[in-house]
């Protein structure tokens, strides 16, 4: 029974990995989507955040059942908590990577970045896309110095978010109102990526020692 039970909650997290991928695949398809203005990418993007949603029921489901059919302790106890957890994290990334997708539906045929902030939103994308990855490994790997490295990776974010309102709030900012807010609301979804991506790796550090990592670089959620 309780090997039945092991297997069962092994399942979740894999299936936790592979959510993960899913969620990078959507966040690499919405980036191009945005910056090609590619209308059938960002259809494919969205639709397939309804296939996250219905993993996240899924999953959610397994570890409520895992919770009442046997009383889980310790290891047992921390991971399925962190799943459930984990899981809303995915599905939120899930979510903000379907927002790029529509900003890039919104303005097709026209390309929703001005051609000045092409680098700053790329590089965001390319390091958010990167943080999802590190996290559905470190889960996969139950490594927590890859995870613990992930603050620091949310540090390189929160620089290009800075560097992106100055370039918006430069006097001679020549792109006009509707692009500053497409990519102010485009900055904001790829930083709630990569902090949903650093709280999904502070539950695999909470796996693994049993304790939660501290400090103001981590967010609390």
């Amino acid at each position: 029974m309780r090997d039945s039970y092991h297997e069962s909650l092994e399942s979740v997290v894999t299936d936790l990995v592979r959510m993960s991928e899913m969620v990078r695949d959507s966040v690499s398809g919405a980036t191009r989507a945005l910056l090609e203005a590619d209308l059938a990418l960002a259809e494919d993007v969205i639709s397939a955040d309804a296939k996250i949603d219905e993993l996240h029921d899924e999953l959610e489901s397994r570890c409520f059942t895992l919770l009442a059919r046997q009383a889980p302790v310790a290891g047992e106890l921390r991971t399925v908590v962190a799943a459930l957890r984990m899981d809303s994290d995915l599905a939120r990334m899930g979510d903000l990577a379907a927002h790029v997708a529509k900003i890039a539906r919104m303005r097709y045929p026209l390309k929703a970045v001005p051609e000045g902030l092409v680098p700053n939103i790329s590089l965001m994308a390319r390091v958010s896309e990167d943080m999802v990855v590190t996290a559905g490994r470190s889960l996969r790997e139950r490594n927590a110095h890859d995870a613990g490295k992930m603050a620091e990776n949310d540090e390189e974010i929160d620089e290009l978010r800075r560097s992106q309102f100055r370039l918006m709030l430069a006097p001679d900012w020549p792109y006009g109102v509707e692009a500053a807010v497409d990519v102010s609301l485009l900055g904001r979804y790829y930083e709630r990526i990569a902090d949903h991506a650093v709280l999904m790796a502070s539950r695999v550090i909470y796996i693994i020692t049993g304790l939660l990592p501290a400090g103001e670089k981590w967010p609390v959620a």
